[in-house]
C-alpha cells in the first residue's frame, strides 16, 4: 500500500469543515483517532498521551452521537454547555475539547521538530515540543509522570524504521503541521473568545 502512517489523517482534513467553513465536529475528532496508530509506535512513552487523547475523543463523541443534527459542528458542543453553565466542569465536553487540542498541539509540534530538525533525538524533539506547549498547562503531578514517560522514546533510527522510513514521511509530517496548525489556533481562538482556554490539571 502506498502512503504513509500520515496518509488517512491527511486525507480526512479535506473534510474539516462545512461549505460555509464551519469546523465539523466527526471529521475533525475523526482526524485526531487517525493520529492514534502514529502514537503506538512510540511505545510506552506515549501511553499517558494515547489514552488522554482517546478519552476526550470518546466523550467529545458520545455528545454528538447523542444529538448528531445539533452538534454537526463543533462549537456548538462547547455553546450549549456555556448556556447550561457546564462549560467549566472538568468532566465537561468543551474540557475535553481544551485538552484534545493541547495534546494535538503537542504532537504537531514534536512532528515538526521530528522533519525539521533530523539531527534531533526523539527524546530532544519531544522534550523541546513538551516545553513549548504542554508544560505550561501541568501542574507538577502531570508534568513529573510526563516527563517520566519521555524519558523511554525508542531511539531516532528505530522509530522512524517503525513509522516507515519511506521516502514520502517527513514531507506529510509537514504537511500534516501545517495544515492542522492552523484547525488547531481556531480552536484555541473560539475557547479563549468565551473565557475557556485557561483551564490547568493538576
Amino acid at each position: 500500500m502506498d502512503g504513509t502512517p500520515f496518509t488517512p489523517a491527511l486525507e480526512q482534513m479535506n473534510h474539516l469543515k462545512s461549505e460555509q467553513g464551519e469546523l465539523l465536529t466527526k471529521p475533525f475528532l475523526d482526524v485526531c483517532r487517525l493520529i492514534l496508530p502514529i502514537l503506538d509506535k512510540f511505545g510506552a512513552a506515549m501511553t499517558v498521551v494515547k489514552s488522554d487523547v482517546s478519552g476526550n475523543i470518546s466523550r467529545l463523541e458520545s455528545k454528538y452521537s447523542s444529538n448528531t443534527s445539533r452538534y454537526n459542528y463543533l462549537y456548538s458542543i462547547v455553546q450549549s454547555e456555556v448556556e447550561t453553565k457546564s462549560a467549566k466542569a472538568s468532566s465537561s465536553c468543551t474540557n475535553g475539547l481544551l485538552w484534545l487540542t493541547r495534546a494535538m498541539d503537542f504532537l504537531v509540534e514534536l512532528f515538526q521538530n521530528l522533519a525539521r530538525n533530523q539531527d534531533w533525538s526523539t527524546a530532544q524533539a519531544c522534550n523541546d515540543s513538551y516545553s513549548k506547549t504542554l508544560k505550561k498547562w501541568h501542574g507538577w503531578l502531570a508534568s513529573s509522570s510526563f516527563t517520566v514517560a519521555l524519558k523511554l522514546v525508542p531511539d531516532r533510527k528505530k522509530f522512524m524504521e517503525v513509522l516507515g522510513n519511506s521516502e514520502n514521511i517527513y514531507s506529510d509530517m509537514e504537511k500534516f503541521c501545517t495544515t492542522f496548525s492552523p484547525i488547531l489556533r481556531e480552536i484555541h481562538k473560539f475557547l479563549a473568545s468565551v473565557g475557556l482556554d485557561s483551564m490547568k490539571s493538576l
